[in-house]
């Protein structure tokens, strides 16, 4: 099986690498830490891991560091004795680990996975153990991490509608991956019964909750004062704002021509688009541009004093880490990847801001968070592009409904944390079993 499965990834790798490589390049930064993907250390980090316990965090992109921050902050104080070390998959991930995380967590990009660079990897590091977040699995590293019995945890463990399938029908290969895993963290009890369904151990599976809930972290101060760059764009203080957070391609364009339709009845309202991948950025404003939308990209903000602020009807966010912050001065807040494209995005930030939030029909990958969401009257969903713009005119013209919102937002969010202590719990035993010191909780 081994075999089979490395001869098919040599092969997919090779007809996959030049678009993934692509990738790499249009988001920028790719060239720094290149050798890592290939299990090329420098010195620096082979000292760092030198004689140390070591702690293997994966987190593969920007939504997963945010949970892996919360994991650390809650971990180093009951192992401190140990190394930690972080990996991702994404030139943004990264990023986000080197500005969020302080340099005594050493980063690195995980290993292609293939046999020679996994076993490199694992050897570098040489962890106690290793916890996925949210991850993909790859065979050859958990064979590899089974090899050497180095216990590996899922963590904020889930299954999508299409993964689920997929994993059932390749039983013959994940099986005995998840039977592998030592501790399963679920988000859910439908998770943990489609985790069990898919090979893992019925006493390897807890309910812990959703990690997201916690990592939104309801009293962190915000690290961009918003409201003083919007002056900077002659955004008046009373002006209404509508964020939109984590759009797909074809949102923003509605939302601009909603907006621009909007502002006949709601004169002081300004739009800020934070697109899920910047990149795309480019793209977007050649589209406002050709639609008469006057628009500034975040960036020209670091760079210009001499900004158009006459007329100004929207913030292009072309940067990455700063969501959250946005959605502070935010009236009203739409949930992008729910509208024009499939999956949803995460609801939680805003909510955990007290803020009125709208997303479309399909919110597939948070349907847990959704459901609490709605259940709890937090939340305003809608089916299409014209109910859309129609819950909008009623939110922006009634306050008190928003307040009931942001309110009922703030509930679900303080009933959810926890999370992340359950998770801690689910790994410490297993650490003290390999001699590992654990501090008792203050």
């Amino acid at each position: 099986m081994r075999t089979l499965y490395n001869i098919l990834f040599l092969v997919f790798f090779a007809l996959s690498s030049p678009y993934y490589f692509w990738r790499m390049r249009r988001r920028g930064g790719w060239l720094a830490g290149f050798g890592e993907r290939f299990a090329k250390y420098d010195a620096v980090i082979k000292q760092a891991l030198t004689n140390r316990h070591t702690l293997w965090i994966h987190a593969v992109s920007v939504g997963e560091v945010n949970l892996c921050t919360q994991l650390i902050q809650a971990l180093e104080p009951r192992v401190p004795n140990m190394k930690i070390v972080v990996s991702c998959t994404t030139t943004t991930g990264m990023a986000e680990l080197r500005r969020r995380l302080p340099t005594r967590v050493t980063k690195i990009y995980y290993p292609v996975d293939r046999r020679k660079y996994v076993r490199r990897a694992l050897a570098t590091v040489n962890p106690e153990a290793i916890i996925l977040v949210e991850a993909e699995i790859w065979p050859n590293f958990l064979w590899r991490a089974a090899d050497l019995q180095i216990p590996v945890f899922l963590a904020n463990a889930r299954l999508s509608d299409r993964s689920y399938p997929r994993y059932k029908k390749f039983g013959w290969l994940f099986r005995p991956l998840f039977a592998a895993f030592a501790g399963v963290g679920c988000q859910n009890a439908e998770d943990a019964e489609r985790l069990r369904g898919v090979g893992c151990r019925a006493d390897a599976v807890q309910v812990v909750g959703n990690l997201k809930f916690d990592a939104a972290k309801l009293s962190e101060r915000s690290a961009l004062d918003v409201r003083r760059l919007l002056r900077q764009l002659g955004v008046p203080n009373d002006a209404q704002i509508l964020v939109a957070g984590s759009t797909h391609d074809g949102e923003e364009v509605l939302l601009a021509d909603m907006v621009r339709r909007l502002r006949e009845k709601f004169p002081k309202l300004f739009l800020i688009l934070v697109p899920r991948h910047f990149e795309r950025c480019k793209d977007i404003g050649q589209k406002l541009k050709a639609r008469g939308v006057k628009f500034v990209f975040r960036s020209e903000i670091f760079n210009h004093t001499d900004l158009p602020t006459d007329g100004l009807d929207c913030l292009l966010v072309n940067s990455t880490g700063e969501l959250k912050f946005f959605y502070e001065p935010a009236t009203v807040v739409f949930v992008g990847k729910s509208l024009t494209a499939i999956g949803g995005q995460n609801p939680i930030e805003p909510g955990a801001q007290g803020k009125a939030i709208v997303f479309g029909p399909n919110m597939q990958n948070f349907t847990d968070i959704t459901r609490a969401f709605l259940t709890k009257n937090a939340a305003v969903q809608v089916k299409s592009p014209e109910e859309l713009e129609r819950t909008l005119a009623e939110l922006l013209a009634d306050e008190a409904r928003r307040a009931a919102l942001g309110r009922a937002a703030l509930e679900v969010v303080a009933e959810n944390l926890g999370a992340v202590e359950r998770t801690v719990a689910m790994v410490l035993p297993h650490l003290q079993r390999r001699g590992i010191f654990v501090e008792k909780k203050s």
